[in-house]
């Protein structure tokens, strides 16, 4: 659906997704739902509203995966 929003846990990224990263995917999201890549005025509130639940909605997906073998390919760098 939105080619441009890429994987934001491990092991696409080599550490956790920044705040930005989170950000710009959910903007990605709510341009691809609405149809608008940037909003008429009157649509400017909702549309930052709706950018702002997604990315705290994925903040708190990311925060709460567990990634299986995450924990054994990381002690294998450290080791």
């Amino acid at each position: 659906m939105c080619r441009s929003i890429k994987t934001l846990r491990p092991p696409a990224l080599p550490e956790e997704a920044t705040e930005d990263e989170i950000r710009a995917a959910a903007l990605q999201y709510v341009r691809k739902v609405s149809g608008f890549r940037a909003p008429a005025a009157h649509n400017r509130e909702v549309f930052d509203r709706a950018v702002d639940a997604i990315a705290e909605a994925t903040a708190d997906l990311l925060d709460g995966l567990e990634v299986r073998g995450a924990g054994a390919s990381a002690a294998r760098e450290a080791g």
